[in-house]
């Protein structure tokens, strides 16, 4: 395969959180993938160390579609030292120890939010002997794959396969619906409209999540890549309403909880 192609991946489980530049004891989620998470995700996938360069990584344009975008999850607990001794605070004394909260503080509270029952699909363009060897690393990955965090491992395959000489716009209008099984059933229509991003540099908006490194000594710094926004309208498999006078097969499946979202 010369030239360029598109890896299509689809990212759905549980729980998902792409934390984007929160930090400390909240830490928010966006309501789609991250740049930077994604290609975490397959620098994980080919066994990458957190200090190894992801310079080709970068070049990749990125384009996403939201199958089911899920709802939001806030994760709230307390945390205290089972000794019974102040916690920690955030500063260190002269030889680098962390000092106790003064006044002292016992109970620490901690919130994390996440995205329950998403559903995405992630397009990636670039040189296609690039995204060969990264499919094959998403089939068998040497670490585990996460969305976002390591707490949400995906939900069966993340690969949806390769399209040669494809664009991103092109690649997700041809990917299938990728919602679960349950939401495909509320849907009654023959056709359903998807939200969709795809990286531009003629695009109107901004996105801040492209990563310097991973490198956990050095920190992550993100940089700016323009995207646009779109709609993509896929069918949905359901046949078309019966001829006038017959009742359509939509009122005979009569789901009241669907206008509840269950």
């Amino acid at each position: 395969m010369a030239g360029h192609a598109v890896l299509t991946l689809r990212l759905a489980a549980p729980l998902q959180s792409w934390g984007g530049p929160s930090r400390y004891n909240r830490r928010e989620t966006q309501p789609q993938p991250s740049k930077s998470g994604v290609l975490g995700l397959l620098a994980a996938a080919q066994g990458r160390t957190r200090e190894a360069s992801i310079t080709d990584l970068l070049g990749l344009s990125l384009g996403l579609r939201v199958d089911q975008p899920g709802s939001l999850l806030r994760d709230y607990h307390t945390f205290s030292d089972h000794r019974g001794i102040p916690l920690p605070s955030a500063k260190v004394n002269a030889k680098g120890i962390q000092t106790k909260t003064s006044p002292a503080k016992y109970t620490g509270v901690t919130q994390r939010f996440y995205l329950q029952d998403a559903v995405f699909v992630a397009a990636l363009r670039g040189p296609a002997p690039l995204l060969e060897h990264l499919e094959h690393a998403v089939r068998h990955p040497r670490y585990p794959l996460y969305l976002g965090r390591r707490s949400c491992p995906p939900t069966g395959p993340v690969s949806l396969g390769l399209q040669a000489d494809a664009e991103l716009t092109d690649a997700l209008k041809t990917v299938p619906w990728q919602a679960s099984a349950h939401r495909q059933r509320q849907v009654r229509t023959t056709d359903v409209t998807l939200e969709a991003t795809v990286e531009d540099p003629c695009g109107d908006q901004l996105a801040m999540d492209v990563p310097d490194t991973y490198d956990l000594k050095t920190g992550t710094l993100f940089g700016r890549r323009a995207v646009r926004h779109l709609w993509v309208t896929l069918p949905t498999g359901r046949p078309a309403a019966s001829a006038a006078g017959q009742t359509p097969a939509a009122h005979l499946d009569h789901d009241p909880f669907a206008l509840l979202g269950w």
